[in-house]
């Protein structure tokens, strides 16, 4: 799974993730998910330390800041170190306001069943999985010939379009999609693996259904499995 502190190379990008994870999870809830989701992020966005894992902020400026009073900031707060988003580090004295941190492995798991709704791409990376390099490389020209389509599926003439348009991208990710199926205008393509899948998935489909609609125009969707 993605690191659960955002530090070091990379950062920012995981920063951005885990608050995209935060906002697929409120949104596939409820209105209360939505509120208290979009005040945690405000919140984390201005305030939070990333460096040092500190949010040290009065209730004065979090009312402020949230458009409520000081009773709905408590009871906020409180909720949020219920669900273990947020531990307390120090607690406040007078003078002194309450210093938390957040706890990313709680947020990340709370957030998991979520990370498919955003991308294949996306919970690849959560997970800790490296993501297909957007760069493709291109093999010796000649390696794989031009595809046959004397079976006469619209994925053989389609693999002819695209072999056409450019080889290299066909010899490294096209050509090991086989045709695993077809409902309606459903086309179901297999790839080899989950890696494979998420690239095209993330790179490719467009150009797939274009060339797919090109031989048979009743295609509307490319689907990628494994």
């Amino acid at each position: 799974m993605l690191s659960p502190k955002p530090t070091g190379r990379d950062a920012s990008a995981r920063k951005y993730d885990m608050i995209t994870a935060l906002g697929a999870y409120a949104l596939a809830g409820g209105k209360h998910d939505h509120r208290l989701v979009l005040r945690f992020i405000t919140l984390v966005t201005a305030r939070y330390n990333w460096a040092r894992n500190e949010l040290a902020v009065g209730q004065r400026e979090i009312a402020q800041l949230w458009s409520v009073d000081e009773r709905t900031v408590k009871r906020e707060m409180a909720k949020l170190r219920g669900c273990g988003w947020l531990i307390v580090k120090r607690q406040g004295a007078r003078g002194r306001v309450t210093e938390y941190g957040l706890d990313f492995e709680v947020i990340l798991e709370a957030t998991r069943s979520h990370w498919p709704r955003v991308g294949p791409d996306f919970d690849l990376r959560m997970q800790g999985t490296p993501e297909p390099s957007r760069v493709v490389s291109l093999p010796v020209r000649g390696i794989v010939p031009a595809p046959q389509a004397q079976d006469g599926t619209e994925w053989s003439l389609a693999q002819g379009i695209l072999h056409a348009e450019d080889a290299g991208v066909y010899s490294s990710w096209v050509h090991h999609l086989k045709r695993h199926g077809r409902a309606g205008g459903r086309l179901t393509l297999q790839a080899p693996s989950r890696f494979h899948a998420a690239y095209v998935q993330s790179h490719l489909t467009g150009r797939l259904l274009a060339a797919a609609r090109a031989v048979d125009s009743d295609i509307s969707e490319i689907a990628i499995t494994v």
